[in-house]
């Protein structure tokens, strides 16, 4: 799946992963966003959650978009990234 493919699906969720999981998808980053992964490569998504969210929220999302992308997902919400690498996830980040 090209990385074009993956954002193209995540612009066509967004507003449904708010509503339901409370979540404002933000972008991908990682091997997906650098075109380097592989066919077991994951897809990781940044993303927001809102003040209302819960675990349920988190893993719900995670779920639904496995879902869509017949792959694993990792969902990482931006206020989460580690300080010593959040540079280089900001870096490779392609924002939808």
């Amino acid at each position: 799946m090209t990385k074009e493919s993956v954002i193209q699906v995540l612009s066509s969720v967004a507003e449904e992963s708010l509503m339901r999981y409370n979540a404002r998808i933000l972008g991908i980053f990682g091997s997906v966003a650098r075109g380097d992964d592989t066919d077991n490569s994951d897809i990781d998504v940044l993303v927001d959650f809102t003040e209302k969210a819960d675990l349920f929220d988190f893993v719900g999302l995670a779920i639904f978009l496995e879902e869509k992308f017949n792959r694993n997902v990792d969902v990482v919400p931006s206020d989460n990234i580690r300080s010593e690498i959040r540079d280089a996830v900001m870096k490779d980040a392609i924002y939808i």
